[in-house]
């Protein structure tokens, strides 16, 4: 019987500090040690775990609004614990998007300012929401751990309970129970132990010893009972050994880290929650998981030193942007519209430079250092170039004050007749003044558009009110229009066609109508183009009458900016037709060269051809009786 106690005490020993003899010949005690810190940790926070389900980003290539946006989303969705380095590395990232961009703010503001006594200042709302998220997350993140601070101080309580409870088992036996009984009431602590909630980290280990050290405890008591101890044995046998069979599993998972992260889960279920094995198994089965254990740790390895690998292509691609920033610094770029193609190279340049991926962690400070540094350089370039050209945009700038000055003389002028050309004018000569500084650009612009509107409005109203020719006019059309709605053709193409024309005179002989109430011509031709269709006059003669009426209304009313519009509209149609006839033509010779004998679908393209040939001939005709006005 003692030599059986023994054996039992050593097992005891053994798994109290996992099998130590075998994990130093087996399993680096870093690796171990890495495993159990990573299990005391989770077991500390269980939310903690979550944060391997969510995919940590290359926040650094995000734009300031899209990591708003991320840590947003992750403040709303996940529990704040599992997000913690997500939200630290989304802080960092923001912090070095953030500082790089009031640097330029600030170079612009020291480039555009002489005095210098001016203090610089720049509202970013982006900024404001971004620190609001952020407290948020830090405000959950202190409720949580006043929280957690409370549970894992009764759930280390209840523990201790448990443990105090498994010793009373064993110091304490009642003689009047079984084995069954005893193992019973073993199994109602353990499964309570497995739900007992989180304790703090320091304490994981040595709470877990104490507890298994009793648990040994209580079978080297029921050692007498050995059918019972052996049954137990094998039952922990076996669920060691679906252990190692799953770790075997994960060897074949693509996903690295999500296997290790779950051989991480199997380590703290066999050591939590599976008691001893046989004296006889033990080593065995530890060598066989501490084997699995060692290859996955393998492939981890290996997958760090190719995301390492990574990192290094990416610190070159970005060392090579930043030589490009220095080179399009040191070009020689004299003119307006070469610093602005440069300036479009450069954030070319800072966009690769953003997405190009992570560095590794020891060079990234310094990474960022030489972007900002060849950038600000760029900038100050940059800077003086446009500062050379204040000069200019100030004489541009007193320009246009002074056709403000005259505009604003001229708006209320009751000279319509003179002043009109004048204003006219002064319009013409704004287009032609370059820039000007930009903290005034929208301000003489409001206040020339302003003083030009108030006088061309006045204009407007003036001339509507005065021509009651023209508004006679329009009461009479719009009469006529009325009575036109019941003009029927006879059926007699000649008749009714000199019936049309008859009704195009009459139509004319009533004049013009104001200005703001043209589109009564539209609702004319509207009319027109109806009973145009009810002739059986060819699409060419219908074309050109409807055409000729239309050209007639607008020379009538003087419309030279609807005469433009139609100009341009042809010789569009007029392009866009010959271009159709030479993709057709080409078409058709490419068809004849690989086809023999008569073939139906070059017969359709030829159609095809001599109806846009037509059509054609229709647009340059009415472009030619556009050009006679």
């Amino acid at each position: 019987m003692l030599e059986e106690k023994n054996d039992n005490l050593h097992e005891a020993d053994g798994q109290e500090n996992l099998e130590p003899q075998n994990e130093v010949e087996t399993q680096p005690q870093s690796l171990q040690d890495e495993i159990d810190n990573s299990n005391a940790e989770e077991s500390e926070d269980d939310s903690i775990k979550d944060k391997h389900d969510i995919p940590l980003e290359d926040y650094e290539s995000m734009s300031m609004d899209e990591l708003v946006a991320e840590l947003e989303k992750l403040v709303q969705n996940h529990k704040v614990m599992a997000i913690k380095d997500h939200a630290e590395e989304i802080r960092k990232a923001f912090a070095n998007h953030y500082h790089h961009f009031i640097d330029e703010k600030r170079d612009e503001f020291n480039a555009e300012n002489t005095d210098e006594n001016a203090e610089f200042e720049y509202h970013f709302p982006l900024k404001n929401k971004f620190d609001a998220v952020y407290d948020d997350y830090k405000h959950k993140r202190n409720e949580h751990y006043k929280q957690l601070q409370k549970n894992l101080k009764s759930n280390l309580d209840k523990r201790h309970e448990l443990i105090e409870e498994l010793k009373n088992l064993v110091d304490h036996p009642d003689e009047s129970e079984s084995i069954a009984d005893m193992f019973k009431k073993m199994n109602n602590i353990r499964e309570q132990w497995k739900t007992a909630g989180s304790i703090p980290r320091d304490k994981y280990n040595i709470v877990w010893n104490n507890y298994h050290f009793h648990v040994e405890r209580f079978y080297d008591l029921i050692h007498l009972d050995k059918e019972a101890r052996d049954q137990d044995f094998k039952h922990n046998l076996e669920e060691k050994q679906e252990i190692i069979a799953r770790a075997k599993e994960l060897l074949n998972e693509e996903d690295v880290m999500k296997a290790f992260r779950e051989l991480q889960l199997l380590h703290r279920v066999w050591k939590e929650e599976i008691g001893p094995v046989a004296r006889e198994e033990r080593e065995a089965i530890w060598n066989e998981f501490s084997d699995v254990t060692k290859q996955m740790h393998e492939k981890r390895e290996a997958y760090f030193g190719q995301a390492k690998e990574r990192e290094n292509e990416n610190l070159a691609r970005k060392k090579e942007i930043i030589a490009n920033i220095e080179a399009l610094e040191k070009e020689n770029i004299n003119s307006h519209n070469g610093w602005q193609n440069r300036i479009k190279k450069m954030e070319d340049l800072r966009q690769q430079f953003f997405k190009a991926g992570r560095v590794p962690n020891e060079v990234n400070e310094a990474t960022w250092a030489a972007f900002k540094t060849a950038v600000r350089s760029f900038n100050a370039k940059k800077n003086a170039f446009y500062k050379a050209l204040k000069h200019d945009q100030q004489d541009n700038l007193n320009k246009k004050l002074a056709l403000v000055e005259k505009a604003e003389e001229l708006k209320d002028s009751e000279d319509f007749k003179s002043v009109t050309p004048i204003m006219k004018q002064i319009q013409e000569d704004w287009k032609k003044i370059g820039h000007v500084p930009r903290k005034y650009s929208d301000k003489i612009w409001a206040d020339f558009k302003n003083a030009c509107n108030h006088y061309f409005d006045r204009l407007h109203k003036v001339r509507n009110q005065e021509n009651k020719v023209e508004i006679e006019a329009f009461d009479k059309k719009k009469a006529f229009l009325e009575d036109l709605k019941s003009f029927e053709l006879t059926g007699d193409h000649k008749t009714d066609l000199d019936a049309i024309k008859a009704q195009i005179e009459s139509w004319k002989a009533i004049g013009r109508v104001p200005y703001n109430r043209r589109h009564i011509e539209g609702k004319f031709n509207k009319v027109l183009d109806a009973l145009f269709e009810k002739l059986s006059l060819s699409k060419k003669d219908t074309e050109m009458m409807k055409f000729d009426a239309k050209l007639e209304q607008m020379v009538e009313n003087e419309d030279d900016r609807g005469l433009e519009k139609e100009q341009y509209f042809i010789r569009k149609k007029i392009d866009e037709v010959q271009n159709e006839i030479f993709q057709l033509e080409n078409n058709i010779q490419f068809i004849s060269s690989s086809s023999k004998g008569e073939n139906p679908f070059i017969k359709e393209v030829k159609k095809n051809i001599e109806r846009h040939k037509d059509d054609l001939k229709l647009w340059k005709e009415k472009l030619s009786k556009l050009r006679e006005i």
